[in-house]
């Protein structure tokens, strides 16, 4: 009979667990569903306010920024309330920094929209922080990569729908910006902006209110598993979360894959316009930004499956090994094979942003909450690196420019094969 009742209690835990699975696998949906709209926003406010390259990379500077200003101080606020109310929170953070598109369109303020970015941004960095060690946690350590990459997937999926969404509703019916405005009657300059405005806002207004029932669900009806939290006294004996070489090493490598992966994403649409390579209107080039988060949507559903039969730490060189050669094709080659290569590369990140989150946060004990905060505020990469490559796609060109993310892929490929090896 005791056997019985452990057998009956496992199968419930199990259960318990693939719900709680499902219904986090919601929330990477919608983080990367918003995330990847930054590569529509970034063309949008381009035109819209005559940006260069690198006035526009300001998109991601005041995103992905606010992972290093909110990152840490959530691993604590997660630590106190737990991952629930995390959660919750979370999503009415960023549910509000959707509504302030709404004003930003409205009185054509791109500082606006950079704090919007921001505050949008912040309670999604709370979602991660919350949602990431959780999944980690609701199973073996063993498959914990696995688990995560699985997850993962959904997040790829919200990436590879929203650049359509953002084509269809935002791009398709945005009006750049051009000298001849200024021979344009009041009337006429203002149903201009009208337009331009309503472009942006509906999209927006429509993710503020999905969002707001998200966190209601979250609230009201949504049951997680209890995970354990550390007592102080095993806080207090266990090293600091920075003693951790591996960790320290992962958090490079986190701030420099989504440094290379947000620097590539926010030039594809401006690189397939190029008239060396597909010569495309954004609203079409746009489409194309779905094949390659598609990629890293199919990618992950496979890599889930092959760290069941290999190690996680080799599947991650050898993915960023493909990615240099594809970069070097990117930088080297016109036309199709140029369009085709860089579209590629989204298939091989697949795995790499939870592959090296997991092989960091190994072996923390008591730390991983605050590793967890640490490995969020390396997402800072996405912030910087593209500055560097707008900077340098100002005076060399946009091809070129992609010497920047190849060089993150490079130390990619040394975590993978050395770096993530576990010690003090």
């Amino acid at each position: 009979m005791a056997n019985m009742a452990a057998s009956i209690t496992a199968t419930h835990s199990q259960q318990t667990n693939r719900n709680a699975l499902f219904v986090l696998s919601l929330l990477f949906f919608m983080w990367g569903f918003i995330t990847a709209l930054n590569d529509i926003l970034i063309p949008y406010l381009k035109g819209m306010f005559a940006l260069s390259y690198l006035q526009a990379m300001a998109v991601n500077f005041c995103f992905f920024g606010a992972y290093a200003v909110v990152s840490y101080p959530a691993g604590n606020f997660v630590k106190y309330v737990g991952y629930r109310k995390g959660i919750v929170f979370g999503l009415a953070i960023a549910a509000l920094g959707c509504l302030i598109f709404y004003p930003a369109a409205e009185m054509r303020e791109y500082s606006l929209f950079l704090l919007g970015l921001f505050v949008l941004a912040s309670g999604i960095t709370l979602l991660q922080v919350a949602a990431n060690p959780f999944v980690t946690a609701i199973g073996t350590a063993e498959t914990a990569s696995s688990r995560l990459n699985l997850t993962q997937a959904f997040n790829s999926l919200g990436t590879t729908i929203a650049p359509i969404f953002g084509s269809v509703l935002i791009l398709s019916v945005m009006i750049t910006a051009s000298p001849n405005d200024a021979e344009l009657t009041a009337a006429e300059l203002s149903a201009r902006h009208a337009q331009e405005a309503s472009s942006v806002q509906f999209p927006y207004l429509l993710l503020t209110l999905v969002l707001v029932l998200l966190s209601v669900v979250f609230a009201k009806w949504v049951k997680l598993p209890e995970i354990k939290q550390a007592t102080e006294a095993e806080v207090t004996s266990s090293q600091p979360a920075w003693h951790y070489k591996h960790l320290t090493l992962g958090a490079i490598g986190i701030f420099v894959y989504v440094g290379g992966e947000v620097s590539i994403g926010s030039f594809l649409v401006n690189f397939l316009g190029e008239s060396n390579i597909a010569s495309m209107p954004e609203h079409e080039a746009a489409k194309y930004v779905s094949i390659f988060w598609g990629g890293a949507m199919i990618g992950r559903f496979i890599g889930s499956a092959l760290m069941l039969k290999m190690r996680a730490n080799l599947l991650l060189a050898i993915n960023a090994t493909m990615v240099v050669l594809l970069l070097a094709v990117v930088m080297l080659a016109d036309g199709a094979i140029a369009m085709w290569a860089v579209l590629a590369i989204g298939f091989f990140n697949s795995i790499m942003f939870p592959t090296i989150f997991s092989l960091a946060i190994a072996h923390l004990g008591a730390a991983t909450s605050n590793g967890s905060g640490i490995l969020c505020v390396a997402i800072v990469g996405g912030a910087l690196v593209p500055l560097i490559q707008g900077a340098l796609a100002d005076t060399i060109g946009i091809q070129l420019a992609f010497i920047v993310p190849l060089v993150c892929y490079l130390y990619i490929i040394f975590y993978g094969l050395k770096g993530y090896k576990p010690q003090l």
